[in-house]
């Protein structure tokens, strides 16, 4: 279990990253609605990356990708305020390759926010790798605009956790519940396939084992509660043979699934495990994944 005590996390500003891409776009109104929940600003970043292609190119190129940049983030802007004339909005270029412009905008605070498919620097993310690198190595909370762009609210935030050192993390997932006063529900898969081959297969253990999961997450709830008494918080542990494609299914119902991104063994670098990867391709609703160490920096419990 960790250490680290977690706090009650405060919503921070909102950077998109934008391309041009529709998948941009529906992000960049997504990120924006968000942004004015948490009545926070918004920042648009596009990632020209001129740094590198100044290797490769002459001078006009690198003035005309700045200047599609620049068009870019003034129409985004444009389609933003439309819908939300009262935020505040800034515009950013980058000059670096997209994780490091992302990461410089978020400043280790703020959330970043992506589409499912991308041009140019934000490579589409079922087939490239620079968007789930982004997931993968940023250290504050990345959201994947998944589903369509009309899609009714589910009403709910859906946290998929599996035990007590999720509290940190998901804390954020409450968070984002409570701002927009919908229930949180604690999804917890038991998958009995990740116990076969244990040392102990006997079908009594196999049950303890389920048990001690319910309580684990039974706990999460409750801790949650205290946190935030105001919020209605649902747990449910499922047993099946395939975590990410109950996680998928459940996706389905509700406005945001919320997951824990850990680190690789020895804790060298981090992760972006199996289900992680299944629900960023194949949710149908916007996914978060949050560094585990992300809600303990500091604090003190209720």
């Amino acid at each position: 279990m960790s250490s680290e005590t977690p706090v009650r996390p405060e919503l921070t500003d909102v950077v998109v990253g934008i391309d041009g891409s529709p998948s941009a776009r529906t992000a960049a109104l997504w990120a924006a609605a968000e942004a004015d929940r948490r009545s926070r600003p918004l920042h648009l970043v596009h990632a020209a990356d001129t740094d590198l292609r100044a290797y490769w190119s002459d001078a006009e190129t690198i003035q005309a990708v700045r200047e599609t940049g620049r068009d870019l983030l003034i129409e985004t802007e444009a389609a933003v305020r439309e819908r939300f004339p009262d935020l505040v909005v800034t515009r950013l270029l980058g000059r670096l390759e997209p994780l490091d412009t992302l990461q410089e905008a978020a400043g280790g605070e703020k959330t970043i926010v992506l589409g499912s498919r991308g041009l140019g620097g934000f490579s589409a993310l079922l087939l490239g790798s620079v968007g789930l690198g982004v997931a993968a190595r940023a250290d504050v909370p990345v959201v994947v605009v998944r589903g369509e762009a009309d899609r009714p609210e589910g009403g709910s935030v859906t946290a998929a956790v599996r035990d007590a050192d999720d509290l940190g993390w998901l804390l954020l997932a409450a968070a984002a519940a409570d701002v927009r006063k919908v229930p949180l529900r604690l999804l917890s898969v038991w998958n009995i396939l990740t116990h076969v081959g244990d040392v102990a297969t006997m079908l009594d253990d196999l049950d303890g084992a389920a048990h001690r999961r319910v309580h684990e997450v039974k706990v999460l709830a409750d801790r949650v509660r205290a946190w935030y008494p105001d919020l209605i918080v649902t747990h449910h542990v499922e047993t099946g043979t395939s975590t990410p494609g109950i996680l998928v299914e459940a996706s389905a119902h509700t406005d945001l699934v919320v997951m824990g991104r850990g680190h690789r063994p020895l804790g060298v670098g981090p992760a972006l495990g199996r289900v992680a990867h299944a629900l960023i391709h194949h949710a149908h609703c916007p996914v978060e994944i949050v560094p585990v160490d992300f809600g303990t920096r500091g604090g003190d419990a209720p």
